[in-house]
């Protein structure tokens, strides 16, 4: 498995050799000693799985948790094939407000992983996309913020031409990230790095 650190401090893309045969092709889209090799700690704790299914032009995000309790992901694409965002929305990390994009789909089966405090969004670029991920910490919806996928500060790239956005109401209400940061609502890199460091050093201690 390759792997590279991306934009936003702490994120990395990974992507797995894919073995075909006469019967199809088998992979590994998430290896723990790749993981723990690339981001020199070992693998965060798994406490749910999760399945989305989208159309073409659905974009959902951005996405981020409230910290505490913050939460890591790691991401896929089982079918289809999405823009997947990584935002760097905690204040005072060294790059925040950077971003970085991989596009995931089933033939490289590549993925991403989203380190505590940052944000996700992705979009569908085509019909029944599937994506698939595991998170660190049980969904809670209260701690489930959102900011604006379409704030010019961010600067993401525009849909693919002819793409007309399909989101949530609360996606297309959300504030922007400067309006976030006002409210106080956006996650702290200190406080971000010490649930990390400590999370870490008790799954080393077992």
């Amino acid at each position: 498995m390759e792997a590279r650190e991306l934009a936003v401090k702490g994120a990395y893309a990974f992507t797995p050799h894919v073995h075909p045969d006469e019967r199809g092709l088998f992979v590994s889209p998430f290896q723990g000693p790749a993981f723990a090799e690339a981001v020199s700690r070992p693998v965060f704790p798994l406490a749910q799985s999760n399945h989305s299914v989208s159309r073409r032009g659905v974009v959902r995000g951005v996405h981020f948790t409230r910290t505490p309790p913050g939460t890591a992901k790691y991401v896929y694409c089982a079918h289809g094939e999405a823009m997947d965002f990584v935002i760097d929305v905690r204040v005072g990390s060294p790059t925040f407000g950077a971003w970085d994009m991989v596009v995931l789909n089933p033939t490289t089966f590549n993925a991403m992983y989203f380190p505590v405090g940052v944000g996700h969004a992705f979009v569908a670029l085509r019909d029944e996309t599937v994506m698939a991920y595991v998170i660190s910490e049980s969904y809670v919806a209260e701690n489930e913020l959102a900011i604006s996928f379409f704030d010019p500060e961010l600067g993401l790239p525009p849909l693919p031409d002819g793409m007309a956005p399909v989101m949530s109401s609360r996606d297309r209400e959300a504030v922007t990230l400067a309006q976030a940061k006002r409210l106080g609502m956006l996650p702290d890199y200190e406080k971000c790095s010490a649930i990390e460091a400590a999370t870490y050093q008790g799954l080393e201690r077992r």
